[in-house]
């Protein structure tokens, strides 16, 4: 039985390790299914050679995200998106990686290292209030805000990244587009390296992103790439006394 239908042709360089022949498909979509989708052997198995890197990018990195998330990979190919805007390595850096910033980037001079999460929950429904109202028809999903406490002046800082179900035909991109919004002139989006509009200069990010996050009015900002990744950032409010967890 073929657990790959795809098959990959090899792109060897002269100083290729594995020149003399390499695990098959079928074989290395076993083992990596027997590792759970590993994410760190995935990488290190990218970087051995071309042929590697075409296999997990198309194979690995398409079943790990099955498997981290796999009701949000079936409604993001449903209704006739077949495919995953980007790729699949891409997505699969999205679900485990918060990117942070660094300073005089994206989010000017606030520097706070990227660093990976062990699980994020991410929901469409949250998605809705990131979105103007002319395009709540639209499918964003958004995570949950990775918090980063006690940022000096900065405060408590959450950040948040996300993905948009068949961003090429939303109407966010849309109206970016008509609004001939300008990409970011030096930054570039983390997870696939696309250029990046910003929804605070388009002037198309609504109040109620700040609440659901749980964030200061006017804090939010977020960023879109032409593959629909999303990452974005906001000052949380401090807890009230009765919204604290109480100590057992």
């Amino acid at each position: 039985m073929v657990l790959v239908v795809k098959q990959h042709r090899c792109m060897h360089s002269a100083s290729c390790v594995c020149i003399k022949g390499h695990l098959s498909e079928d074989t290395l979509f076993l083992v990596f299914r027997h590792m759970n989708w590993n994410p760190r052997l995935i990488a290190v198995l990218s970087c051995v050679c071309k042929w590697f890197d075409e296999v997990a990018k198309q194979v690995l990195w398409k079943e790990f995200c099955h498997a981290r998330a796999p009701k949000m990979m079936l409604d993001l190919h449903s209704g006739g998106s077949h495919i995953v805007d980007g790729n699949w390595k891409a997505l699969g850096k999205l679900l485990i990686y918060c990117n942070g910033c660094t300073k005089g980037g994206l989010f000017n001079n606030i520097h706070v290292p990227g660093h990976f999460v062990f699980r994020t929950r991410f929901s469409r429904t949250a998605g809705k209030s990131f979105l103007p109202q002319q395009c709540r028809n639209d499918v964003l999903y958004v995570s949950d805000p990775c918090e980063h406490l006690d940022q000096g002046d900065e405060g408590d800082l959450g950040f948040f990244r996300g993905i948009f179900k068949s961003f090429a035909t939303s109407k966010v991109k849309k109206m970016l587009i008509e609004k001939r919004a300008r990409f970011h002139p030096s930054e570039s989006c983390p997870y696939c390296k696309a250029k990046l509009w910003s929804m605070l200069e388009a002037n198309m990010l609504p109040g109620s992103s700040s609440a659901r996050l749980g964030a200061y009015e006017d804090s939010v900002e977020y960023f879109v790439c032409l593959n629909g990744h999303v990452i974005g950032i906001g000052t949380l409010l401090p807890l009230s006394d009765s919204e604290e967890v109480p100590e057992e």
